[in-house]
């Protein structure tokens, strides 16, 4: 198959079958797209559905996002998880803001030097704003590329990650159009997320199924070849959960380093033993049932404890449901607290 007919399949097959319909579609501002796409990785769209148009009803261009605070933002991002991203995205609009006064720059390359937007995010906000020709290599597109293409090299290694990208970039549409190559941008994105599935892939919906050379193996399952995969490590945190008698909680932001970072949460201890440690004296312990919160390289098993007194010698302070509410709280921890309040108040 000649790339061009690769090419033109996708585009036909967008024009007719792709998703044309989502808030950050049929825009070429480049704050909405890069916004869509920070928020689109490793998250599914019905999640950044939700999330999108708070965002931009609160930050509506990159001039709001990067006088806000990073509390701010990390607040309205609670729950998308990745938090790293929403930190990055506070620290890309700064740098557009300050250095390249609030207009995003017009190419790849340079998109590619802002904080926390890598290659192939960058290609995307250039194909879809400005029609450059720049390929995309996301991992719904990395799967549909390397089974229509057969490439069974494995990824894990950076020479076979620049050939990948390399054919990547020889399929692109030639035409100069630049909605061309938006719909064919946003063709790769939908078959990767509609059709060409990690598991039960629709081959019979395919538009690139003829040329596939995975279907015709039978093969599809064992593309994209990785050999290296992530190894999630199980971990146990013990949270101290301090209430007063106003109904209060003792809260301190993490580190800037590692999971959760930045974000606001009760004091964490590694095991039973160095929680009971942070008790105040007399305080009486209420343990409530443990949880798991799977993350991308941890299982943490999280034992609520909780006391009415503060927490000796950590930093914190006591904030208010209406104060917590408003702060940049790991998911799970924002469940928990919710759920205890409620618990405290249907005591009264």
């Amino acid at each position: 198959m000649q790339p061009a007919d690769l090419a033109d399949r996708v585009v036909r097959w967008q024009q007719t079958h792709g998703r044309r319909h989502l808030p950050w579609q049929g825009t070429r501002d480049p704050y909405r797209v890069w916004l869509s796409e920070i928020m689109l990785q490793q998250t599914q769209v019905v999640t950044v559905l939700d999330y999108y148009p708070r965002f931009l009803a609160q930050f509506p261009d990159v001039r709001a996002l990067a006088a806000a605070s990073q509390e701010q933002v990390l607040a309205l991002w609670s729950g998308l998880g990745y938090y790293s991203r929403a930190r990055n995205l506070h620290r890309c609009a700064q740098v557009v803001v300050a250095e390249h006064g609030g207009v995003f720059p017009a190419n790849s390359a340079q998109l590619a030097q802002l904080p926390g937007i890598g290659r192939s995010t960058a290609g995307a906000i250039a194909a879809f704003c400005h029609g450059e020709r720049a390929p995309i290599l996301d991992a719904n597109v990395r799967r549909v590329l390397t089974r229509v293409l057969g490439f069974a090299a494995d990824l894990s290694q950076a020479a076979n990650e620049r050939a990948l990208w390399a054919l990547a970039q020889e399929l692109l549409p030639r035409s100069d159009l630049a909605h061309t190559m938006a719909l064919y941008t946003q063709g790769l994105m939908d078959l990767g997320a509609t059709v060409c599935l990690a598991r039960n892939p629709d081959c019979a919906r395919c538009p690139l199924a003829e040329p596939c050379i995975a279907r015709r193996q039978g093969r599809q399952s064992e593309y994209p070849v990785r050999s290296r995969r992530t190894q999630r490590r199980g971990e146990d945190w013990w949270l101290l959960i301090c209430l007063d008698a106003a109904g209060r909680c003792w809260l301190a932001r993490r580190p800037q380093q590692g999971i959760w970072a930045g974000l606001h949460c009760p004091p964490v201890a590694p095991s039973r033993a160095a929680l009971d440690a942070l008790l105040a004296p007399r305080a009486q312990p209420e343990e409530w049932p443990a949880f798991t919160h799977v993350l991308t390289h941890r299982e943490l098993r999280l034992h609520p404890v909780l006391v009415r007194a503060p927490p000796q010698g950590l930093p914190g302070d006591w904030f208010a449901p209406a104060e917590w509410r408003a702060l940049g709280l790991p998911a799970p921890i924002r469940k928990l607290l919710a759920g205890l309040i409620a618990s405290e108040e249907s005591l009264f």
